[in-house]
């Protein structure tokens, strides 16, 4: 059972080393390494992240742990009922509102934030007129402000995210460094030319560890073929149209692996869709291949179409 994720390491080290160098490198950029590491897992995209910046953001609180002590962690997601003991003295956490302020002091925090600001996103954050009370919270807390940021959303242009930023660019004081989301190395370099009074810092995810996907390829064994001519299979004993062939294949829900938009089957082999038989299970996944289509044996690997984001991946094969 492997769901495996094939990596150019060449080209891929190659991108991500250009595309840091594009963001500002050091000072200038925060790799983004959380929830499934983008595919690779995070403890790999850390060991890369530590070599051309010095702070990392991380999902939560509970992620914070895994950035060595040499760099600074900075959490994207507020703080709810729990703080961990875990959590480094060093890192820097968020708040967007006088209430993440407070739920800071309730669990006895003592260190830096950086305060978000809201953005069309409308997850959280302070809106404009609230910024003046959110800052006088983290103050009477005695927490060291770090910084701005704001994340605009997936959609939309290059241009309508720096509309956004800059608006509030605009709006706050440009003594703490702004940290940024969704924004190309050439947007970036527009906004820092245009605002050369503020240190404006690219947070980057996506588009540094996934912006070329050519040379990545995800991939699942072939566990078992066996013939089958109508009848039932699987767990929820799914009835069987025809004549063919029941293919288990090494991943499931366990991997994240689910359906696709439509609820269309995400594997594939010889260039065909391969239909499942019934959704993803735990580690691995029933297809059923009609006779006359191509077939794939024991030991062959399937194409496994699923966002990097979403997937755990048992194993990283470089080539």
């Amino acid at each position: 059972m492997t769901l495996r994720l094939t990596v150019n390491r060449q080209a891929w080290l190659g991108h991500v080393h250009t595309q840091a160098a594009l963001l500002g490198n050091n000072q200038l950029l925060v790799p983004v390494v959380k929830g499934n590491g983008y595919g690779f897992g995070r403890p790999l995209l850390i060991e890369q992240a530590t070599q051309f910046a010095t702070e990392i953001a991380v999902g939560t609180v509970f992620e914070a742990h895994d950035i060595p002590a040499s760099h600074t962690p900075i959490v994207l997601t507020p703080v709810g009922n729990e703080l961990p003991t875990s959590l480094p003295r060093n890192a820097v956490l968020v708040v967007g509102s006088v209430q993440h302020v407070n739920t800071l002091v309730s669990h006895g925090w003592t260190g830096r934030v950086i305060i978000k600001l809201r953005s069309s996103v409308q997850r959280f954050g302070v809106a404009g007129g609230d910024v003046a009370s959110v800052v006088s919270a983290v103050h009477a807390a005695g927490f060291e402000q770090h910084g701005w940021s704001v994340h605009p959303p997936l959609d939309g242009t290059a241009a309508d995210h720096m509309q956004e930023i800059a608006q509030w660019l605009s709006v706050v004081p440009n003594n703490l460094p702004m940290y940024v989301s969704h924004v190309d190395a050439d947007s970036l370099n527009a906004l820092r030319v245009a605002n050369q009074q503020r240190k404006i810092i690219a947070r980057s995810g996506t588009f540094l560890w996934l912006g070329d996907k050519s040379m990545l390829a995800l991939g699942a064994d072939v566990l078992d073929v066996s013939r089958v001519n109508g009848g039932t299979a699987g767990y929820r004993n799914t009835p069987i149209s025809g004549s063919g062939s029941l293919v288990v294949v090494g991943c499931g829900s366990s991997h994240g692996v689910v359906a696709n938009a439509g609820d269309l089957s995400p594997f594939h082999f010889a260039k065909q869709r391969l239909t499942m038989l019934e959704p993803p299970h735990m580690h691995s996944t029933i297809l059923f291949v009609q006779d006359g289509a191509t077939c794939p044996t024991v030991n062959d690997i399937v194409d496994v179409q699923q966002p990097l984001t979403r997937v755990f991946v048992d194993t990283v094969a470089w080539k």
